[in-house]
């Protein structure tokens, strides 16, 4: 669900951005961010892009389906009106 590949590239990026000085803390931080990140993201109510890919494309079905019907629905009620009269 959570893409590690970005998480890791905003730890890189924190760590990055870190000074000099405090590089030897940097692997311990990096770890500690990584996790929070990872926590924070699994909170979140999101769905992958995959999942979001298969959704959008059963919903171009379900909408082609759905005009199909329609016009079926139309024809139908046309001929019944027509047939009544």
């Amino acid at each position: 669900m959570i893409n590690a590949k970005k998480i890791e590239e905003i730890a890189k990026q924190v760590t990055d951005s870190i000074p000099p000085s405090l590089k030897n803390m940097a692997s311990d931080f990096e770890d500690k961010a990584k996790t929070v990140l990872q926590n924070k993201l699994a909170q979140l109510d999101v769905v992958t892009r995959e999942e979001f890919d298969v959704q959008t494309q059963v919903l171009i079905k379900t909408r082609a389906k759905l005009s199909e019907l329609e016009a079926k629905l139309a024809e139908l009620e046309e001929k019944i009106s027509a047939s009544s009269l």
